[in-house]
């Protein structure tokens, strides 16, 4: 009987190394955004200068982990662009970006069939780009002290998807 080993290439498997220290650079630049508030308020907004409303939703939230949405809402039509999702992991001080589009984020990517190594270039990728929006957010101003507490997302937002039973 012969056994099939799949490894990964070096590229992915050193990427795979780096996540975890790429995942606390996320929650770092996410923790000088979220204010002591978010536990208060599942829904906030952050305003500065003439730029688009910043929203962060809080669409789960655990003893340890939060599952947050960020997203800009832009122009008359209330375009949301870029639609985030991510998932905070209060206790390991890690976070991660599971999507950049509402139809993404409770879609299960993981499980036997799914390449490993796609998922960790996949990972890499959002959350680099994550990380990079997070910069330029800190750089535009919006920080802890700038999000404040609305009632609700704004009309125009398209609802969060809801999770689909098994």
């Amino acid at each position: 009987m012969l056994t099939r080993v799949r490894n990964l290439h070096p590229p992915a498997r050193d990427l795979a190394r780096r996540l975890p220290e790429l995942h606390t650079s996320v929650f770092r630049a996410l923790n000088v955004l979220m204010p002591e508030g978010l536990g208060r308020s599942d829904c906030l907004v952050s305003r500065v200068g003439d730029g688009p409303d910043l929203y962060m939703q809080v669409i789960e939230r655990h003893d340890y982990t939060t599952f947050l949405r960020l997203t800009y809402v832009i122009g008359d039509q209330q375009q949301h662009n870029p639609n985030a999702h991510i998932r905070v992991y209060h206790d390991a001080r890690m976070a991660e970006a599971t999507a950049f589009s509402p139809q993404q984020g409770f879609h299960r990517l993981a499980g036997p069939e799914l390449p490993l190594h796609g998922l960790v270039v996949r990972n890499w990728r959002l959350n680099r780009a994550l990380l990079k929006w997070l910069d330029y957010l800190l750089a535009q101003g919006h920080s802890a002290a700038t999000l404040k507490p609305v009632a609700e997302m704004p009309p125009g937002v398209p609802p969060l998807v809801e999770l689909e039973a098994g």
